[in-house]
């Protein structure tokens, strides 16, 4: 759109004057003092024009696009000194040795290295990773295969799953419902109770994504009767997080073909010990909280440390992990299994809802 619609872009793209890149792109050209226009493997794909085979932009794409190759970034590997700093930014020349996409990031930092090993992390969205190794698994159940990164001169793929609301939930919970003042509140209010009494919220706001990929589907509250409190309200919202995490991975298994043994976990919502434990009934795996919680920043250190040298290999990084807190199934596979079609019901009464508004 740019190219087609502001004056002389495109001109100028084809020579060599107008240049495009990710954030990661410039970033480094502004570190650099403009000298490094590069990206990685990871935030190359998310452009769409990135082929993830050859590891190179798709001609075909650029041809139809009409997208001149002079002017997109160097796809390097995401651990890779591309360039230096400006020395007036920092005094010196420090080496530019790390670039990756958040949640690759984040993978690589819950130490994710073997093929099946996921993370999820939980934030206003959540965000679900699972390490396929070199081979590129290609998803028929709704998921991303995706490129996690490149090290090494190897390049790993990984399988993804995104939900557009998790931790947002609880926001509607607070601001507009006004049932709790601070998401710090829900670990209590939802241990007051024993269960949600039959309660389901699909936190359809603004549709579904994976597995569904429904836009038109909203959100919705099911099971509701006379003995229903704010208590069953607010916990049918936290498990609402964990039940689309279920589906997410319920996919990744297929697709991948890997038996899930272990789920890491990271982000803000982390800290509710209730709702790991129902995440890890539910899944009826163990779910592990790592004492360092900010994974992203952790992953590209990672990446950066093993560019320059500090690190040697990804064995030595295995180590640097560390537990927080184990939670470990405790759920009658019973109760799972009749809890998870509740859930499956609620959100096929949600799908479609709002198809016929355009």
């Amino acid at each position: 759109w740019l190219l087609d619609n502001v004056p002389n872009a495109r001109e100028r793209a084809e020579k060599g004057d107008l240049l495009f890149g990710t954030v990661d792109t410039w970033l480094m050209w502004k570190l650099s003092g403009g000298t490094v226009h590069a990206t990685d493997y990871s935030n190359a794909s998310r452009t769409m024009i990135f082929n993830i085979h050859t590891l190179d932009w798709d001609d075909e794409l650029l041809e139809a696009l009409r997208i001149p190759r002079k002017m997109l970034p160097e796809v390097k590997p995401s651990s890779y000194i591309y360039g230096y700093t400006d020395p007036k930014i920092f005094g010196a020349k420090v080496p530019i040795a790390s670039s990756i996409g958040d949640q690759q990031a984040a993978l690589f930092g819950q130490t994710c290295f073997e093929e099946g090993s996921s993370k999820a992390t939980y934030g206003t969205g959540a965000f679900l990773m699972m390490t396929t190794g070199k081979k590129a698994v290609e998803s028929k159940n709704g998921l991303l295969t995706t490129i996690a990164w490149g090290l090494n001169n190897e390049v790993i793929y990984c399988l993804e799953g995104n939900t557009f609301v998790a931790g947002a939930t609880i926001q509607w919970l607070r601001d507009e419902l006004k049932m709790i003042k601070s998401a710090s509140e829900t670990e209590d209010i939802c241990s007051s109770v024993p269960d949600t009494n039959g309660v389901y919220l699909v936190p359809a706001f603004v549709g579904i994504a994976a597995p569904y990929w429904d836009q038109y589907a909203r959100a919705s509250i099911h099971g509701i009767t006379r003995g229903v409190n704010r208590a069953h309200i607010v916990r049918a919202g936290v498990e609402s997080m964990c039940y689309q995490i279920k589906e997410i991975l319920d996919a990744m298994i297929v697709d991948g073909g890997i038996e899930l043994k272990e789920l890491k976990v990271d982000g803000g919502a982390i800290n509710n010990n209730f709702l790991l434990q129902f995440q890890s009934d539910l899944l009826n795996v163990t779910v592990a909280r790592p004492v360092v919680t900010e994974l992203t920043a952790l992953g590209t250190a990672y990446l950066a440390g093993l560019a320059v040298g500090y690190w040697k290999n990804t064995d030595e990084l295995l180590d640097k992990w560390q537990l927080d807190r184990k939670f470990t199934p405790n759920m009658d596979e019973a109760v799972r299994a009749k809890l998870y079609k509740g859930w499956k019901k609620a959100v096929q009464r949600s799908l479609r809802w709002a198809e016929d508004e355009e």
